[in-house]
């Protein structure tokens, strides 16, 4: 303990704490710290997409698929008319062989498949939307999309 020489005359105890202990203890934290931060965080560098409206070109031959869920159950509509997910892959695999044959066959040049449209309620869970991509996928389509509708004033150009 320091003993304070005051004008006073009387020999007082100081009662400052002495604080460079602290200092020093704080700053030693601090550089480890600093070295030990960009050891830990381990990510790996990516360049997520900018996502943007995107105006679809809707053909004849693409399948248009809406999926919503009711008490539970997944509901897939292909156009307005309800179908169980067995319609859904006979449906669909018999869309994709006649287009196929249309365009005259697996080796015609320039064949164009079609694109299955996907519209998914913002309620629908996961699982109902994962089913239809799956089924669609099984049947042989390899272009599945999905339609949202854009915020209002979100810029259409094309990035």
């Amino acid at each position: 303990m320091a003993i304070s020489t005051g004008g006073g005359g009387d020999d007082a105890p100081m009662s400052d704490i002495n604080t460079t202990p602290l200092v020093d203890v704080m700053l030693v934290l601090l550089i480890i710290f600093l070295i030990a931060v960009p050891v830990v965080i381990q990510t790996v560098k990516l360049e997520l997409p900018k996502v943007q409206f995107e105006p679809t070109t809707t053909k004849p031959e693409n399948v248009s698929l809406s999926v919503t869920a009711e008490d539970g159950q997944c509901k897939v509509f292909w156009g307005m008319t309800p179908v169980t997910s067995k319609e859904l892959v006979d449906r669909a695999v018999e869309k994709l062989r006649k287009e196929i044959e249309r365009q005259g066959g697996l080796n015609a040049a320039g064949l164009e498949l079609p694109e299955v449209h996907i519209r998914g309620d913002v309620n629908t869970p996961y699982r109902c939307i994962g089913g239809t991509i799956f089924a669609m996928q099984m049947a042989g389509f390899v272009k599945v999309g999905f339609i949202s509708e854009p915020e209002p004033g979100s810029n259409q150009a094309r990035m």
